[in-house]
C-alpha cells in the first residue's frame, strides 16, 4: 500500500494505472474510519481493480464555529485498517496542497443545498463539491462511493457530477449501524455515555415514524410533531430540523404520497448528528 502526500503524484500514478487499464474506485474520507468507511472500502474493491482512498479534513466545509480543529484524527489507525481492507493507494495531502494561498474557484450545486442541512451550514456544501470535484481531478475514479448516512451530500454529488458531466459513477451504499442504532459517524467520538444515550432518540424517531406511516398516518406534520416530542424528551438534545421531503429534490411534503425520505439533525453535546431513511407507501 502506497502513501501518497503529493497532488501532483498522485495525479501521476492515477493518469498510469488507467493508461494500463485498470478501473479505479475512490473512497473520499476526512479519516478516523469506522466501520462505515470499511463498508465502503469493500465494496470498491470488489467492483474495481485498484482501490485509492482519501484521507483529507477539507477545511472548507466547516462554517464558522465549527468543529474543524477539534474534528477527531488517528492516521496511524487508519493506515492500519486500510492496508488490512486491501486498499491500493492512501492520499494524504496537506490542506496547503489542496488549496494554495491565492485559490479562487469553488464548485456551488444550487437548490438542494439550500434545503436541510443547507440551512444551518451555509457554504457547507459549496466546500464538499469543491473538494470533491478536486478529488475527481486528482484521483481519477471510474466509480466512487459515498454513505447514504449523508443522504443530501449524496445527492449534491450526484447532481454535481450530472451537470458537470464528471466521468464518474458515484455509488451510494446504506447506513451502517452500531449495535444499539446508533449511525456511525466520527463525531460519535465526542458523545459521553449519558449523550449516546440521548443520541438513540434519532433512530428510535425515525422508527417510530416508519410504523406511524405504515399504519396509515401520512400527515407530515403530525409525524414531526410526534418524533420531535421524542427527541426532546431527552436530556441534552437540541433539534437542528426534522424533515420528511422528496428525495430528489427535498422539497418539503405536508402529506406523503410517494416514496419520502425522513431526515433528522439533532446536536448532541458537542457532536451534531444526523440520520435518515427513506419510507414507502
Amino acid at each position: 500500500m502506497k502513501i501518497i502526500e503529493s497532488v501532483e503524484e498522485m495525479k501521476f500514478i492515477s493518469n498510469k494505472l488507467r493508461k494500463q487499464g485498470h478501473i479505479i474506485g475512490l473512497v473520499p474520507t476526512m479519516g478516523f474510519l469506522h466501520e462505515g468507511h470499511l463498508s465502503l472500502m469493500r465494496k470498491a474493491k470488489k467492483d474495481t481493480d485498484r482501490l485509492i482512498i482519501s484521507i483529507f479534513v477539507n477545511p472548507t466545509q466547516f462554517v464558522a464555529g465549527e468543529d474543524h480543529g477539534q474534528y477527531p484524527k488517528d492516521t496511524e489507525s487508519d493506515i492500519k485498517k486500510s492496508n488490512k481492507e486491501g486498499v491500493d493507494i492512501v492520499f494524504h495531502p496537506k490542506v496547503d496542497e489542496m488549496y494554495s494561498d491565492e485559490f479562487y474557484t469553488y464548485v456551488d450545486v444550487e437548490k438542494i443545498t439550500e434545503r436541510l442541512c443547507g440551512r444551518s451550514r451555509p457554504g457547507h456544501f459549496r466546500g464538499v463539491t469543491t473538494v470533491v470535484a478536486k478529488l475527481f481531478n486528482i484521483c481519477k475514479p471510474h466509480k466512487a462511493y459515498f454513505g447514504e448516512k449523508d443522504f443530501q451530500q449524496l445527492l449534491v454529488i450526484k447532481k454535481m457530477v450530472k451537470d458537470l458531466n464528471i466521468d464518474v459513477e458515484i455509488i451510494g451504499l446504506p447506513i451502517i449501524r452500531e449495535s444499539d442504532g446508533l449511525a456511525m459517524s466520527s463525531r460519535n467520538s465526542y458523545l459521553s455515555k449519558e449523550e449516546r444515550l440521548s443520541a438513540l432518540s434519532l433512530n428510535r424517531a425515525l422508527k417510530r415514524a416508519e410504523d406511524m406511516i405504515k399504519n396509515g398516518e401520512l400527515h407530515s406534520k403530525i409525524i414531526i410533531d410526534e418524533m420531535e416530542r421524542m427527541v426532546k424528551s431527552e436530556k441534552g438534545t437540541v433539534i437542528d430540523y426534522i424533515d420528511i421531503c422528496d428525495p430528489e429534490t427535498l422539497e418539503t411534503f405536508s402529506v406523503i404520497e410517494d416514496e419520502a425520505l425522513m431526515a433528522v439533525a439533532v446536536k448532541v453535546g458537542k457532536a451534531r448528528l444526523i440520520d435518515n431513511c427513506v419510507v414507502y407507501i
